[in-house]
């Protein structure tokens, strides 16, 4: 099962992580720690309601509160869009993952749902929150639930949802990233959905911060008080041109050539030269997209 799902990273903490540009002073971590709590809290109830709505609405209610809980601790978002996002259109929306905060950031930037592994329907209070954002579970540790999974995610891009996925199955510090898998490919080209790759990289004052970062025998506890601790931190995310698989016989090839383009449109996102970050973020609400084809 590792080879379909779960991969190893090579980033950790001590390897990987640098001090903050410029650091918060601890009352302004207190604070930032405290209204993340109250965010968290008050997104149970929020959640149970929204799991009960209409699909649009529970994604704008989500996407509200991921960007409540990020303006709690401390963290700006920045939105560019390549071409439009589509309106109404099911889309695979595929990122490099660097954080446990990366699904809370897709979800602030575009109305979506995320891909959770079946072990957070588990958690108290996590599992209340996924579910309200419309998360699809899956089994990881089984190879065999594995067609089962990208049917579950192909219903969905048929339903006109957007759903996101990390096609690396584990999380590098963003200074890097690594392969993506293509099982979850297949999803978008069994529903003729389009693929939007998207790469996201966070900042420290214009330059590439690895302070959010979550990777190897990281705790979510040390990540989170990281980040409380660091000052002008911002997550950039860009939504690329999207892509969509030309319908062949040869499903293999095809999608192996998707997660190939969209790793390749993703890494050129996060290795290009550091520069001034984003004013404000970007409208994402517009027309539909136009489509890449991409050819075997």
């Amino acid at each position: 099962m590792t080879g379909v799902w779960l991969r190893m990273g090579p980033c950790t903490p001590d390897m990987c992580v640098r001090a903050a540009v410029l650091g918060a002073g601890a009352a302004r971590r207190t604070l930032r720690l405290l209204a993340a709590v109250l965010v968290v809290l008050a997104g149970v109830p929020v959640a149970l309601t929204a799991r009960h709505a209409r699909a649009d609405r529970r994604a704008r209610i989500t996407g509200a509160w991921a960007r409540l809980l990020l303006r709690a601790l401390g963290i700006r978002l920045d939105v560019i869009a390549e071409e439009p996002v589509g309106e109404g259109a099911g889309a695979l929306v595929v990122a490099n993952h660097v954080s446990w905060l990366d699904p809370l950031v897709i979800a602030a930037a575009l109305p979506s749902r995320p891909l959770a592994k079946r072990e957070i329907a588990g958690w108290p209070v996590v599992r209340t929150l996924a579910a309200g954002s419309g998360a699809l579970f899956i089994d990881r540790e089984r190879l065999s639930a594995l067609p089962s999974a990208v049917a579950t995610v192909a219903g969905a891009l048929r339903a006109g949802d957007t759903v996101v996925a990390f096609p690396e199955g584990t999380t590098w510090c963003g200074l890097g990233m690594g392969v993506f898998r293509p099982a979850v490919f297949q999803a978008a080209i069994d529903a003729g959905a389009v693929v939007r790759p998207a790469a996201l990289r966070y900042r420290e004052d214009g330059l590439t911060s690895t302070r959010a970062s979550y990777v190897g025998e990281d705790s979510l506890l040390a990540s989170v008080l990281r980040v409380a601790a660091t000052r002008r931190l911002a997550v950039e995310v860009r939504l690329l041109a999207p892509l969509r698989a030309v319908p062949s016989a040869r499903r293999p090839e095809v999608r192996a050539a998707l997660a190939r383009s969209a790793e390749a449109l993703v890494r050129a996102g996060i290795e290009a030269p550091d520069g001034p970050p984003g004013r404000g973020r970007a409208a994402v609400h517009l027309p539909k997209p136009a489509v890449s084809p991409l050819r075997s």
